[in-house]
């Protein structure tokens, strides 16, 4: 069977990821496809709207055949880190190819503007660390080096998102090594950022949240014309089950109290710290009633909003700098999450040549591994604990979600 790789959020899981996955199996001419998705926190340093296991029965009800966690060592991650341990875990499983979106949606540019930022390497970093020496943001400062050292060579507009991370999956192929062929498809109307509804049937995932989240009630109607009706049914029967949707404000009063309750030197340990922001956070979080009258505070020039929502994910968390550093950059793990009947053939076949171990159901010995993992879990659950006394110990409990033909 031939098998293509998406990596994902699917947060939650919208028609333009549906057509992502078409064209998906359209052009790699894929039996199976799988998908490497971020767990209960995501890149953006956010919690996810719904479980990882929510989103998985999303993703398989759509059309995927495998699904497996991205680590939090990865998920919660720049674009860099995160490219390396998703590519990483398509290489592990076999995949013959793998697909992204992006602004461009044109692979020959992504392999031209890599090999002209090897050839430009140094003076690259220089330009990158004489910006962020003015005060602006790395991801602004990155920006402003590629514009000015690769203008006139006919590459990619790197201020784009998909085309960041594309930029950065096409990198890690090539670092790693990776045998893969790869595509990229045309992101269709919605933007990645988009908070408003830009058509009738397309929309943007953060325009999906910022809607279901102003609802009364946190009414999911106004979003059943942007998400496949199976989507739509596992919002309803989560948020029938849980009462919630996950977002930063629910997390508020466990965030405060940890950052309350941690002295700035224990603060400063927490990964993602730098530079004395353990003092501006921790007097800010004090003078603040909800999450986002801490962020608007505590936002600088200097620190996007994206890289302080990860810090706070650390700090909730409480995963520290030297935790991190002990993780390769390079996945050392495969988590299932879900598979389909075909699916699991495809594994059934495989998984004698897997590279790395592959982990269905959690054992106490896996509690090493997946420290991280499960901590995280833990936390993402912490507002459910009411609803289910062993909800804390849901990842030892799930097993993958399976799919069978007809569901």
């Amino acid at each position: 069977m031939r098998s293509a790789g998406v990596i994902v959020e699917y947060n939650p899981f919208h028609n333009g990821h549906l057509f992502h996955l078409n064209e998906t199996k359209k052009i790699t001419n894929a039996d199976v496809i799988i998908a490497v998705m971020s767990g209960n926190f995501l890149q953006r340093g956010e919690p996810a709207l719904v479980s990882k296991w929510a989103r998985t029965k999303m993703a398989l009800r759509a059309g995927i055949d495998i699904v497996v966690e991205l680590p939090y060592q990865f998920a919660t991650q720049h674009s860099e880190i995160f490219a390396n341990g998703a590519i990483s875990i398509l290489e592990a499983l076999r995949c013959d190819a793998f697909a992204f979106g992006s602004e461009s949606g044109n692979i020959d540019s992504f392999i031209h503007t890599i090999k002209m930022v090897e050839k430009k390497d140094h003076l690259l970093q220089s330009s990158i660390h004489e910006e962020v020496k003015k005060g602006s943001s790395y991801p602004k400062s990155v920006a402003a080096a590629y514009a000015a050292a690769l203008e006139g060579e006919n590459t990619l507009e790197l201020s784009r998102p998909n085309n960041i991370l594309g930029f950065h999956y096409i990198k890690a192929l090539r670092e790693q090594k990776g045998k893969m062929e790869a595509f990229t498809i045309s992101r269709k109307n919605a933007q990645y950022h988009d908070e408003h509804f830009a058509s009738a049937t397309i929309a943007s995932a953060t325009s999906i949240r910022k809607h279901i989240f102003e609802s009364p009630n946190k009414n999911t109607e106004g979003v059943s014309q942007y998400v496949p009706s199976t989507t739509f049914e596992e919002l309803l029967s989560y948020h029938s089950e849980t009462g919630i949707f996950h977002s930063w404000e629910l997390y508020w009063p466990f965030l405060q109290y940890r950052i309350q309750t941690a002295s700035y030197e224990e603060l400063s340990h927490i990964y993602e710290i730098e530079e004395g922001i353990e003092y501006r956070i921790k007097d800010t979080s004090a003078k603040s009633s909800s999450f986002h009258e801490f962020m608007k505070k505590l936002k600088t020039k200097r620190y996007t909003w994206t890289r302080l929502q990860r810090m706070c994910v650390h700090i909730l968390t409480n995963t520290l700098k030297d935790e991190m550093s002990k993780h390769n950059r390079l996945a050392s793990y495969i988590r299932l999450l879900g598979m389909s009947e075909k699916g699991q053939q495809y594994l059934n076949v495989h998984k004698k040549q897997l590279e790395l171990p592959l982990i269905a159901n959690v054992k106490k010995e896996h509690a090493g591994l997946l420290q991280l993992d499960l901590r995280a879990a833990k936390v993402y659950n912490l507002p459910l604990q009411h609803k289910n006394t062993r909800i804390l110990l849901q990842d030892y409990l799930q097993h993958p979600v399976l799919l069978k033909e007809g569901e």
